[in-house]
């Protein structure tokens, strides 16, 4: 009998299994980097592990503090600046980032900026960064969201997915052609975007969740998939890995960001958003 696992464990094996071996990959602080931990000792050997600030083929020892913690790594084949990282995505050399979301929208656009109105917010998110470069040019992006919403409309556009769907984004001039969120992740399942229309659909549940529960969260007619199926289990090597990689994560940040998040759409809705 297979080991019993948080969710955040669940989330963080979903997201690695995303990771193919040979891959070139852009991950930021916290899930993304532990999830490519656990993808390059498990399963993807190959797989080039890479931080924004340009710390390139990075071996992970402990989950980093910020984008350029070298002392969180084993070693690295080298070091180059935030300026070559950012232009080896525009070529076409990354093959998969993760982002973190706080508003997405039926196509896979993202807010990451603020909430509410810009110049009176009722929550100011940490902005752009790379996110914007990354989803618009990584070959594919991984998103993921703890304390965000769906929505209509963005309260501001920060990131591009399939902009108005269907070919749009190819038309758009986005590199390369194809490129865009391939899924996203949430405490209560994986979303993926349809091959034409580019619509975002419900293709799996986490254990003990319902489409009902799912539909509530969702301001628009979600589509969910015929196979419609169950997140698939961690197995033990994978929940034994996490816990000796990141046995202890900075939960009460976590919390406090999600808590701050969560009251603002709150507050957005009351304004009858």
């Amino acid at each position: 009998m297979a080991k019993k696992y948080t969710l955040d464990e669940l989330l963080i094996i979903t997201a690695a299994r995303e990771i193919k071996d040979g891959d070139r990959i852009i991950l930021g602080v916290g899930l993304p980097t532990t999830a490519g931990a656990m993808a390059k000792a498990l399963h993807a050997p190959n797989a080039t592990l890479m931080m924004e600030s340009g710390i390139i083929d990075f071996e992970p020892l402990v989950p980093p503090n910020h984008i350029a913690d070298a002392n969180a790594c084993r070693g690295f084949s080298y070091a180059t600046d935030l300026f070559s990282s950012f232009t080896m995505t525009y070529r076409g050399y990354v093959d998969v980032c993760f982002l973190g979301v706080a508003q997405i929208d039926r196509f896979g656009n993202v807010n990451t900026t603020v909430i509410g109105d810009y110049y009176k917010p009722d929550l100011r998110l940490p902005g752009s960064g790379g996110a914007c470069d990354f989803l618009s040019y990584a070959k594919h992006t991984v998103l993921t969201m703890r304390g965000g919403e769906f929505v209509e409309k963005l309260d501001y556009f920060t990131s591009p997915g399939y902009l108005d769907g269907g070919d749009s984004r190819d038309k758009s001039g986005l590199f390369p052609k194809g490129s865009g969120p391939s899924m996203l992740l949430t405490t209560k399942g994986v979303f993926r975007f349809d091959a034409v229309t580019k619509e975002m659909y419900l293709a799996k549940l986490h254990p003990g969740v319902t489409v009902e529960q799912v539909k509530k969260d969702v301001p628009w007619d979600l589509k969910v998939a015929d196979d419609l199926s169950t997140t698939d289990a961690p197995t033990d090597a994978e929940i034994d890995f996490i816990r000796r990689f990141a046995p202890t994560e900075s939960v009460g940040r976590k919390l406090m960001y999600e808590l701050g998040v969560t009251n603002a759409f709150k507050k957005a809705q009351e304004r009858g958003k």
